[in-house]
């Protein structure tokens, strides 16, 4: 029926999308690079959608992208199935593939793994306000996310809130001009995580100004950017937890006391009857009731 997806033709249309080129998901397949252009051809006229962008290397269109995520799906319930039946390899855990953004993987997402013993962790950083996008690729089967919107196939439950405090080092606090804070704060350096980052912009938004200053200093880590705030380089939005113990230290000084920014985080998982991902799914949850704000 022409309504049906055979598995064969979108395994490989997942063997094109991880290998790069129709060449190179032949060999991974054991078949003829002409095999693959066929099944992969068959699957365009079964869907009537592109699938492929042919350029090197090759990417899904949007169908495609559709149709990767279901094959990583399938392959996900057939390595479960294995497992129940005693068919994996000796010894060899489950595989579980996650996005997470840097800060919760610094303060609070680690404790999470080690309540989950033998599966094997493969994670991914980005930005919280990015990770849904690796789940809507296919490329995580779940996410710590700042979306409270589900993708398509995937389930989603509230975390808490990951709360930010502006500080800075007392040295460059005292450099602070008289004034409106929003516009004071634009006079002084500012540290900004990668050009994803608009913590430290939108607080002095929420402050009544434009955003942080010209004078911009980049720190792709999480512990990075607070050794770096705390050494005088530029103030910055640093999580409660990493906060903490700078300003009991003096290290830091709060720039607006009473005032931070809260950042709602959502775990968002394939819709899968998977014991490895449920059994993830209720450690980050307990934890993140732990570690993050209600």
């Amino acid at each position: 029926m022409m309504n049906e997806l055979p598995l064969d033709q979108v395994r490989t249309l997942l063997a094109v999308v991880d290998e790069g080129t129709f060449d190179a998901a032949a060999a991974a397949l054991h078949v003829t690079p002409s095999a693959v252009s066929q099944r992969v051809k068959a699957l365009e006229q079964r869907t009537g959608r592109v699938l492929l962008q042919r350029t090197k290397p090759v990417r899904p269109t949007d169908s495609g992208a559709v149709l990767v995520r279901y094959a990583r799906q399938l392959a996900r319930l057939e390595r479960d199935a294995r497992d129940e039946l005693g068919m994996s390899g000796a010894g060899e855990p489950t595989r579980v593939s996650v996005a997470v953004n840097a800060d919760s993987l610094s303060t609070w997402f680690l404790d999470a793994l080690t309540e989950v013993p033998g599966l094997s962790f493969e994670l991914r950083r980005e930005d919280e306000d990015h990770t849904a996008a690796l789940l809507r690729e296919g490329l995580v089967m779940a996410a710590v996310t700042g979306s409270a919107e589900p993708v398509p196939g995937c389930s989603v439950r509230p975390l808490g809130r990951l709360r930010y405090l502006p500080v800075a080092a007392p040295e460059l606090a005292a450099r602070l001009p008289s004034g409106p804070l929003a516009e004071a704060l634009g006079a002084l350096p500012v540290m900004v995580f990668d050009d994803k980052d608009d913590l430290q912009d939108a607080f002095v938004r929420g402050l009544g100004g434009p955003g942080a200053g010209p004078v911009r200093h980049y720190v792709p880590t999480s512990e990075g950017f607070a050794q770096a705030v705390a050494r005088g380089l530029g103030w910055g939005m640093v999580p409660e937890s990493q906060a903490e113990p700078l300003l009991a230290a003096g290290r830091v000084v709060p720039l607006a006391p009473g005032r931070w920014l809260d950042v709602a985080l959502y775990w968002q998982q394939w819709r899968l009857d998977s014991p490895a991902l449920a059994a993830l799914a209720e450690a980050v949850s307990a934890t993140a009731a732990r570690a993050l704000r209600r």
